[in-house]
């Protein structure tokens, strides 16, 4: 899969499920992830490895994202199943980032701390852009937002 591809693909991933779940519809956030991720599995040389990665990127996403919820930081309109906890369609998105680790963003492997900064950076942009289309809510700004940026500058070299 080329990387142009697959950054457009999870750029469209991305405002696709951000958009539904805005609009009341996790089940369509949920599948616009998971359909980014079955292309990417479909194309991909090794199919069995980005699943594991894809997987251990969901089982991380759902640890971080349910800490901040559970911090009482972050909220979502649709799709909690648990109140307190963050939704489905935001685990899948996890999903859907690790479809870009080996390719699209895997210039930034031999440049961890660029990909640390890039990560306390775009991590707070990209929730308050999610909280600006409606899909999720910022409860406690300088919190959230601070451990987002902490979180991420962990996260994206890891």
């Amino acid at each position: 899969m080329s990387k142009t591809f697959n950054v457009i693909a999870f750029q469209m991933g991305w405002f696709a499920c951000i958009f539904a779940a805005a609009r009341g519809h996790p089940e369509l956030a949920v599948a616009a992830s998971l359909a980014v991720v079955a292309v990417h599995l479909w194309r991909a040389a090794d199919a069995r490895a980005e699943l594991k990665l894809a997987v251990a990127a969901a089982l991380l996403g759902a640890l971080f994202e349910n800490s901040l919820a559970l911090a009482g930081w972050t909220g979502f309109g649709s799709g909690v199943l648990i109140a307190g906890t963050a939704p489905l369609w935001m685990v899948a998105q996890w999903m859907m980032f690790a479809t870009t680790l080996n390719l699209g963003l895997a210039w930034l492997k031999p440049r961890l701390g660029l990909a640390a900064l890039l990560g306390a950076i775009g991590a707070p942009l990209s929730y308050t852009a999610g909280e600006r289309l409606g899909a999720i809510r910022i409860l406690d700004p300088h919190a959230a937002l601070t451990a987002l940026a902490l979180g991420w500058a962990v996260l994206a070299p890891l």
